[in-house]
């Protein structure tokens, strides 16, 4: 007679909306180049989340999106700090379905830029930032061994309002492995005080540091759960079937 055998335990289920990087880190690989644009009003209107990237010319914008989207060559970066101007589009979607875009912005700050190049650019990144519908987050590079610029500050100062609305902005402190542990620490407080709000995070794309983190905040703002007390008031608004 053979004994029952005891039947093995039930793991819990993943709560919704877990962390999970494989997933977010997935998503991310299926990036593709979709549009270039020179002007905001030759950007094609997109119906779907929009994620845009911008920084310092050498911030590492085109090195973090390669190292997120895990491909070598999708966002170029150019040896000549301040040539790339125009914003760069990617999108990302499994099965040929788009459902978030990323944006890269030219670099900004770099010195041998002609005046007018500049203030046309500064006008482009405004109204971008500004008027851009589906905008729904911003990531901010910057070089934590010179913090946020002046320049930088500008352009927290012109997302603010939108920020106050709901736009959702994350500050990621590029080349953080040229850093120890003592300056890594330091520069995370002084960021956090000059950002006045939003997340901070070291990023590294040499050492990896927050690469899954980052993706796991890419994948939540393209991909919002719809929060249970939204669901219950729905079905509380359902009216009743008569008998």
């Amino acid at each position: 007679m053979t004994s029952a055998s005891t039947p093995k335990p039930k793991l819990p289920a993943a709560a919704p909306g877990a962390p999970d990087p494989k997933i977010a880190m997935g998503w991310l690989h299926t990036a593709k180049f979709l549009t270039t644009a020179p002007e905001l009003m030759h950007l094609p209107r997109i119906d779907v989340p929009e994620i845009a990237f911008v920084g310092r010319s050498n911030a590492g914008k085109s090195t973090c999106i390669n190292t997120l989207t895990q491909q070598h060559r999708l966002a170029f970066a150019s040896k000549t700090p301040g040539r790339t101007q125009s914003i760069n589009l990617f999108s990302l979607g499994k099965q040929g379905v788009t459902d978030a875009v990323l944006a890269d912005l030219p670099g900004y700050g770099y010195a041998a830029v002609p005046k007018e190049a500049k203030y046309r650019w500064q006008k482009v990144m405004g109204n971008y930032l500004q008027t851009r519908d589906n905008l729904k987050a911003v990531v901010l590079l910057c070089d934590p061994r010179l913090g946020l610029t002046e320049l930088d500050e500008i352009l927290l100062d012109v997302i603010r309002p939108r920020v106050e609305e709901g736009l959702k902005f994350l500050v990621l402190l590029t080349k953080s492995d040229k850093l120890n542990k003592t300056e890594a620490a330091k520069a995370l407080s002084i960021v956090r005080l000059q950002a006045g709000g939003g997340d901070v995070k070291l990023f590294s794309s040499l050492k990896r540091r927050g690469v899954e983190e980052v993706a796991q905040h890419l994948w939540d703002w393209a991909h919002p759960q719809e929060k249970p007390a939204k669901a219950a008031k729905a079905i509380e608004a359902e009216p009743e079937a008569n008998d």
